[in-house]
């Protein structure tokens, strides 16, 4: 039935409260400005924030969401580009693997993982293109699924768009060479991951973190993680 299955990371793979981990995430990136000479440090949040919107917003297929991004940041932040590039180099170097203490792996993740690659379906991280590689390395790391290889990960240097639009979800299934409904998506947030049953993927809701923000997109399979196990032993 399925070709690909397509996992959000994020409170999907990861138990991460991400409320509280971008706190942390901001405080040490506010830490690492102030460090290095940026007398604006505290004003970088409401950038970085602002850059990020755009980025998300942008369906510009011509260029990369790092692209829009730093396009934006930079025009917006009183030093150059060098300067800026450098500084997001070091923090997600030195600081960001810092912030492994703020989240934790599910148990039976990388086992269940494992299984469908055994089944010989391609496996993705369809986790928002919001982030670099490295940071998302980081992340899968944690869930226990660094010796994996997928098929992709969303980073934002490869995508060109981010959920919630379909052609983030277009973009995956021309990228592993699959129709978008050979795909199942799992996720845990209504109006990110759902979308994808717009183009024809078939979505499974996973409960155990759910965010759900008023989101009238309804999943073809709902439940928690044991729920998802259960699903994936007798379908894929």
């Amino acid at each position: 039935m399925f070709k690909a299955v397509l996992f959000d990371l994020d409170g999907t793979l990861l138990n991460i409260d991400m409320d509280y981990f971008l706190k942390q995430y901001f405080r040490k990136m506010v830490e690492l400005a102030v460090e290095m000479g940026y007398k604006e440090g505290t004003l970088l949040v409401d950038q970085v924030w602002r850059s990020t919107e755009v980025m998300i917003a942008d369906l510009d297929s011509e260029s990369s969401n790092e692209e829009v991004f730093m396009r934006d940041f930079c025009q917006n932040w009183p030093y150059s580009p060098e300067e800026i590039t450098s500084f997001f180099e070091r923090y997600y170097q030195e600081c960001f693997p810092r912030l492994k203490d703020f989240c934790s792996p599910f148990p039976g993740i990388p086992e269940m993982v494992k299984y469908i690659m055994e089944k010989e379906l391609k496996v993705v991280i369809a986790t928002n293109a919001v982030f670099p590689m490295s940071a998302l390395q980081d992340r899968i790391k944690w869930a226990g699924l660094g010796r994996y290889d997928f098929e992709l990960v969303t980073s934002y240097e490869l995508m060109h768009f981010c959920k919630p639009h379909v052609q983030y979800y277009e973009e995956i299934a021309e990228r592993i060479g699959v129709h978008p409904e050979e795909c199942l998506m799992i996720g845990n947030d209504t109006g990110e991951d759902l979308p994808a049953g717009k183009i024809g993927m078939k979505t499974f809701l996973v409960e155990d973190m759910l965010i759900d923000k008023g989101s009238s997109h309804q999943p073809d399979w709902r439940g928690r993680l044991p729920d998802l196990f259960e699903f994936v032993r007798k379908n894929l």
